[in-house]
């Protein structure tokens, strides 16, 4: 297997991972104790990697050369019952796990931005900085699409008015399909602003 593809899946492990902790560690200082319990608050990629989500679909696209590489992780557990805030507590664990990829792309975006013109850095050390940035920042965009399970149905449901919940069971009900729909029809669309802002950030066009 080509070098490349396995760094870019190394990267992608290693961010879904940060993600679903991160929703973890926002319930616990919400109220809720569920993945502390079941052993989720750890980095260890075992409690945490996917078959298909973590290792087949993104080889899927890398290899296929869709242009974009996405994934996820097993989703880590939490209880939106025991959650202190009832309203907003299920959109701020959700949110918890984008943001934190946001973060990741800024950092790594920043340190190539102000590096580069004082630090002679290799094509190599180039390229997997902005693999990085990119990956994040794809990984934050893909999560906000509001298609259950992804995070930005959460948020999503945690605003609509209480006379449209009809519409959380249907998107729950078919969300799997609509959102493999999206990936093989409609995840390029992602591509073009997660490009902007990586210029944007870094300073490379």
């Amino acid at each position: 297997m080509d070098v490349n593809i396995i760094f870019q899946i190394a990267i992608l492990i290693v961010s879904v991972i940060i993600h679903e902790v991160s929703h973890g560690y926002a319930a616990l200082m919400l109220g809720d104790h569920t993945a502390e319990y079941e052993g989720r608050l750890t980095l260890n990629p075992i409690k945490h990697l996917d078959l298909f989500g973590s290792i087949i679909l993104p080889l899927i696209l890398i290899i296929t050369k869709v242009g974009f590489v996405i994934g996820w992780a097993k989703p880590v557990p939490y209880n939106p019952y025991n959650l202190r805030n009832q309203k907003w507590g299920e959109a701020m664990v959700a949110g918890a796990g984008p943001l934190t990829n946001i973060v990741i792309a800024i950092f790594f975006g920043l340190l190539l931005r102000f590096l580069l013109p004082v630090v002679s850095l290799s094509q190599s050390m180039i390229s997997a900085l902005s693999l990085i940035v990119i990956i994040n920042l794809l990984l934050a965009f893909f999560n906000l699409i509001p298609i259950p399970p992804l995070d930005g149905s959460k948020i999503l449901f945690s605003i609509l008015p209480y006379h449209l919940a009809h519409i959380r069971t249907k998107l729950e009900q078919y969300g799997f399909f609509i959102l493999i729909f999206f990936i093989i029809f409609l995840g390029q669309l992602l591509f073009t602003p997660v490009i902007m802002i990586f210029s944007l950030i870094t300073g490379i066009r």
